[in-house]
């Protein structure tokens, strides 16, 4: 599941880049934490929840970052 995550990630950071938009979005990630603590029930506490989604964000994000990274370095080459 987190794999396929990654490979969505993939895709958005390609569309981002195209759309001039940032990768980062507080108010996103703000929207998905709370989301998955309300819909959290048990036996992990919400705040188990939130730090292992937060994790799960940060390296989405960095793949993100990568796939930009990596289309910006083609275009130059």
């Amino acid at each position: 599941m987190l794999n396929q995550r990654a490979r969505y990630c993939i895709e958005i950071g390609k569309i981002k880049r195209e759309r001039n938009m940032e990768i980062y979005s507080p108010e996103r990630e703000a929207e998905v934490l709370h989301n998955v603590v309300r819909a959290n029930n048990g036996p992990l506490d919400n705040d188990a929840i939130k730090r292992l989604f937060e994790r799960i964000i940060d390296e989405s994000r960095r793949t993100e970052r990568l796939a930009v990274e990596t289309e910006s370095n083609r275009d130059t080459a």
